[in-house]
Order: structure tokens, then C-alpha cells, then sequence
């Protein structure tokens, strides 16, 4: 048996099939979360407070207590927050792929998933970014902030055609210039979805991380841990639904191709059973709409 549901493609179609899929399965990626995502958005919101020349006051000094162990401890921090980045795109990417199909979604399956993409994960981040951490070495003819802002298009369009490369490592086990090559494959035709998908969720980090940066003020240690735990709640939501989205888009982007009838054909072929406790965890086929 199997739900059918006629989806747009565009946004809302995005973010109402990411919903779908995380409230049939809340629980795993709650764990997930709190595994993953938490650590990573508190280290993120608390960071700039650490960082501020204000953050020996009575509230913050019992958070880092000499300077010579801030900066031990900053590469080690670094280090570790890139490998939470990491398993949570793996264990995510993951589980939103199976739990589209209406495959179990299981928490042991999800963490047993990391290892296998982590190396080509950090590999593909790194070309990701190449392009902004190569320019303020490069010999520049103009101030890099002027020259950025230049750039400012060319860096986003290549953002936009590399953006399903890290889902490509996971769902397809790509790696090396191949994620790329394919993500500019699928996106071509759906850049539109992807730029709005892309800009939506970079916005939201943008304004939750300036108004906790700018807004939120030690002035005193209930309420001000109360505000810390709100904002990094509010943002492992974000991260969570961007990691789901980024999956969806992928999927949306096969179906565009012909490439999901494909995949929903091969699920037959292996005689595959689901036996859902609800509807939301049925087998999806989606048809999708364009304007």
C-alpha cells in the first residue's frame, strides 16, 4: 500500500515534505539531534560571548577561565565541532532518504551510516569552500571586502549548483569532483527552487545568529541561560529542517530528471515490505507539479 501525494516544487513543497518526514519518525531524529545538532548550535550562540572583550564579567567567567587555556582548546573545539557538522549531515542526510521511501528509520542504522561518508564528507566541504578560503591569499587588486562583494553573484551561483553535493555523498556514495558534477547535473532546471531553498534557511541563520549575538545580554545568569538555551534550540530546529531540505530538493530534483521512478521501481523489484505503525511512515510517491 502507498500514499500519493501531488507536490509543487517549489518551497513550501520543500519544507511541507521535510515536515512529513521528521514528524513520522520524531523520535529518531530528536535523538539526532540532541546527539549532533544541540552541542553544535549552544557552541555556536555562546561562542561570540566567549570571543567578546566583555567575557570576564561575573557571567562568563566561569566559562573559560585563563587565556592561555582559550587558546589551547580553540583548535580542539574547532575539531570537534566540524565532526559534529559532519555525523549530523551523514546520520540526517540518511535517514530523511529512507524515511522518504518509507523505509525503517532506525537510530543505530543512522550512526552505522557516518563512517562510510565521513572522510568523503570533510573532503567535499573542503572543495566547497575553496573558492573564500583561497581569496584573501590571493594576490587582489581590489580591498577583499569590495572584491567579495564583486564576486558576490559568481560565488553564489556556484554555491547553488554545488548545494546537493553533500547529500550526493551520502545518498549515492560519490566522492571527489563527482558530487559536484552531478549536483550541477540534477539543479539544472530547479536553480530557481534551490536559490529560494538556499537564501530561506540562510536568512534565518543570519538573523537568529545576529539577534543572539546582539540582543541577548549577561546581565543576568537565569535569564540569560534561559535566552542561550532558547536560541540554540531554535537554530538545531534550523539546522535539522535545512539538512531535511537539502535531502528533499535532492529527491525532488530525481523526480524532475525521471531518475525517482527509477529508485520507487528498483523498491519493487526487491520485493520491499513496509509495515508502518501510521500513515505518515507509508511509501511515498510523489507527482509532482510545475507551475
Amino acid at each position: 500500500m502507498a500514499t500519493e501525494t501531488r507536490t509543487r516544487l517549489n518551497l513550501w513543497g520543500i519544507l511541507s515534505e521535510s515536515k512529513r518526514i521528521i514528524n513520522a519518525h520524531s523520535r529518531h531524529f530528536l535523538g539526532l539531534s540532541v546527539m549532533f545538532l544541540l552541542p553544535l548550535s549552544f557552541t555556536t550562540v555562546v561562542s561570540p560571548f566567549l570571543l567578546s572583550p566583555h567575557r570576564h564579567s561575573s557571567n562568563i567567567r566561569i566559562l573559560l577561565r585563563h587565556q592561555q587555556e582559550e587558546e589551547n582548546a580553540l583548535p580542539i573545539l574547532i575539531l570537534i565541532l566540524i565532526l559534529l557538522s559532519l555525523c549530523a549531515t551523514a546520520s540526517i542526510t540518511h535517514s530523511v532518504f529512507h524515511g522518504f521511501f518509507g523505509r525503517p528509520v532506525k537510530l543505530p542504522t543512522a550512526l552505522l551510516s557516518i563512517l562510510p561518508s565521513l572522510l568523503p564528507l570533510l573532503a567535499t566541504a573542503l572543495l566547497l569552500h575553496l573558492p573564500l578560503l583561497l581569496l584573501p591569499f590571493l594576490p587582489l587588486p581590489l580591498p577583499f571586502p569590495l572584491l567579495l562583494l564583486l564576486l558576490l553573484p559568481c560565488l553564489l551561483y556556484l554555491r547553488l549548483t554545488c548545494i546537493l553535493a553533500p547529500v550526493l555523498v551520502v545518498a549515492e556514495s560519490a566522492w571527489g569532483l563527482t558530487p559536484f558534477r552531478r549536483s550541477s547535473s540534477l539543479v539544472s532546471g530547479m536553480l530557481p527552487v534551490a536559490a529560494s531553498s538556499f537564501l530561506f534557511f540562510s536568512s534565518l541563520h543570519a538573523l537568529l545568529l545576529l539577534s543572539s549575538t546582539y540582543l541577548l545580554r549577561p546581565s543576568h545568569s537565569s535569564s540569560f541561560a534561559l535566552q542561550i538555551v532558547l536560541a540554540s534550540t531554535l537554530l538545531t530546529l534550523l539546522l535539522l529542517y535545512n539538512a531535511a531540505a537539502d535531502t528533499v530538493l535532492y529527491l525532488y530534483c530525481k523526480a524532475v530528471h525521471g531518475e525517482l521512478a527509477h529508485d520507487i521501481a528498483r523498491e519493487f523489484s526487491w520485493h520491499y515490505v513496509s509495515l508502518p505503525f501510521d500513515d505518515a511512515k507509508l511509501p511515498h510517491l510523489v507527482s509532482v507539479l510545475t507551475p
